[in-house]
Parts: C-alpha cells; sequence; structure tokens
C-alpha cells in the first residue's frame, strides 16, 4: 500500500513535452498546399529581386564606377579604370566638397540636437492624452506626409524676399534663400519642421509600449515626472533611441530635394547628395567622380546603419 501514493504520483506527472525537430518542420511544410508554397515562393522572392535590382545592383555598380573616368555617353568598353584618382580629387582640388561635408554636419547637428529633442518632448506630451492630442498629433505629422520639394515650394511663400510672410510681418527685406549667410539656416527649420513630426511619431509608438508598472512604482517612490522619463522611461526606449540615431544620420546625409529646389544645391547650400546630382546628371557629366561622392555617402551610411542592426540582432537574441 505504501507504493500506491507513489505510482499515482507518477502517473500525474505528465510526460515532457517533444522538442520540434528538423522532420517535424518538414512534416508541417508538407502539409502546405502547392498554392500555398508558390505563394510563399513568391513572396519571398519578389521583394529580394527588386531589391538586389534596384538597390545592391546600383550600389554595386556606383562602387565600381567611382574607380573609373568615365563621362556615361561611351561604350563600356572604353571606360578608363583611373582607381583612387577620384577619390583624391574629390578631397584636394574640389572646393565645394569641404562646404559640402560643414553643411552636412551642421544638418546633423540641427536636427540631432533641437529638432529630435522638440520632437521627443511633444511626444511625451501628447502621450499624456490630453484634449485634442488626436488634432495636434495629426497637424504635426503633416508635413512628413508631404515631400521635401512641396515643403520647400510651402517655405518660399515664407521666406520671398518681397511677398514672403516673415518679411511682411517684420518689415525687413533679407533674401532668405538667395543670401549665403542665412540660407543654409532657412532650409534647415524647414527640415526640421519635417523632421519634429517623423520623431514624434516614432516615440510617441515607443512610450504606448512602455510598461505602466514601472511609472507607477516610481511614483510610489516619491520620483518627479522628469527624473522617471530620465532614469525609468528613458533607458527603456532604447531601440526606439537607436532608431532615431540612424534615421537622423540618413536624413541629414540624403537632405537633397529642398535645396535643389532652391537653388540646385549651390551659393552657401552645397550637400553631398546636391554634388553627387551635379557632377553625375548635370552639364559635367562626370560619372565616375560622381559615383565616388555617392560611395562616400554609402560608406557613412552603411556604417550607422550596421550599428541598427547589430543593436536590433543583440535585442531580438535577449
Amino acid at each position: 500500500m505504501s507504493d500506491l501514493p507513489l505510482i499515482q504520483a507518477d502517473r500525474a506527472v505528465p510526460p515532457p513535452a517533444a522538442t520540434p525537430t528538423t522532420g517535424g518542420r518538414r512534416r508541417r511544410l508538407r502539409l502546405l498546399s502547392r498554392t500555398d508554397r508558390v505563394v510563399i515562393t513568391l513572396m519571398v522572392l519578389v521583394p529580394l529581386l527588386l531589391v538586389t535590382a534596384f538597390v545592391w545592383l546600383p550600389a554595386a555598380a556606383t562602387v565600381v564606377l567611382s574607380g573609373t573616368d568615365w563621362d556615361g555617353i561611351g561604350p563600356l568598353n572604353e571606360i578608363e579604370f583611373v582607381g583612387a584618382r577620384n577619390y583624391s580629387d574629390v578631397v584636394n582640388i574640389y572646393p565645394p566638397f569641404v562646404p559640402a561635408i560643414q553643411n552636412n554636419l551642421l544638418w546633423l547637428a540641427v536636427l540631432f540636437l533641437v529638432a529630435t529633442p522638440f520632437g521627443m518632448f511633444l511626444a511625451v506630451l501628447l502621450d499624456k492624452e490630453l484634449k485634442g492630442s488626436r488634432f495636434y498629433q495629426t497637424a504635426l505629422y503633416l508635413p512628413v506626409v508631404l515631400s521635401l520639394a512641396l515643403i520647400g515650394f510651402v517655405w518660399q511663400l515664407l521666406y520671398s524676399r518681397d511677398q514672403g510672410l516673415i518679411n511682411a510681418v517684420f518689415g525687413s527685406s533679407i533674401d532668405w534663400y538667395g543670401d549665403s549667410n542665412v540660407n543654409i539656416w532657412a532650409v534647415m527649420i524647414a527640415s526640421g519642421w519635417r523632421h519634429v513630426g517623423y520623431i514624434m511619431l516614432l516615440y510617441l509608438a515607443g512610450l504606448k509600449g512602455v510598461d505602466p508598472s514601472l511609472r507607477e512604482a516610481a511614483a510610489v517612490d516619491g520620483a518627479s515626472e522628469s527624473r522617471t522619463f530620465f532614469r525609468v522611461v528613458f533607458p527603456v526606449l532604447r531601440p526606439i533611441n537607436v532608431i532615431v540615431l540612424v534615421v537622423t544620420v540618413i536624413e541629414s546625409l540624403r537632405a537633397f530635394d529642398l535645396v535643389w529646389v532652391v537653388n540646385k544645391g549651390r551659393n552657401g547650400l552645397e550637400l553631398i547628395s546636391a554634388l553627387v546630382t551635379q557632377n553625375v546628371v548635370g552639364e559635367a557629366s562626370r560619372i565616375g567622380f560622381g559615383s565616388a561622392l555617392a560611395t562616400i555617402m554609402l560608406v557613412v551610411s552603411l556604417v550607422f546603419i550596421t550599428i541598427y542592426l547589430a543593436t536590433v540582432m543583440r535585442e531580438n537574441r535577449q
């Protein structure tokens, strides 16, 4: 009789769950119909082919052409390979390159130190579900939907020297887009107006996913709202912070539409992206030289994209 409880206890213990095996996964794949397999294959293959055709192949071609002296007109068999001469010319004998680097760094600094914190501040306010927050959220995000070219035309109504709203209100006659001393700041204000809405939406989505118990625990400990945000909430938003950093860097590098609408990237608005366009599709038609500039942009972008992917993969492993 003393062994009976032990036997019953052994029977009450459920068997260990079977771990999935490769054979089990194969059996599940066999359960898919031929149509399902075709659909899944197309869903993977078509985006892969499109990305390869429109992203990776042009990027590889750009890197290869950066070592040539091709004008884009002659036959491919007459392309002259010049090695790193284009890169040397970009750094040493191309005057717009240094101002373009400076303007891109200034663009990054303004977006990162001014527009991004302001977008985060707006997200914190809207996260409190204030009255009319839906309206404010839509109004602040609206510039993100617009293209930078259209934003340039909108801000021309404000910046026009003769008929602009700003000069009319303040009684001034500043040529906001024509004066090389002020046009970079005027354009960055317009770009920051769009960037704020994008950052606001990213942080607002992140704040909605924060566990409310963290804030409640901080409130019980007597922490103020600002202390709770910077000591508790902000560290939780680390994946969002990395995304924002990468987005801000890429936005500062690929800024093109706005300056091209204003004055085609000249007279104080030199940017690397504008220099690439001027050399590749402009009157110069220097495909190799423009490809060298584009490759420099590609390398800088890949550094931050790699950081982002490494962070995301590390978060997924945890």
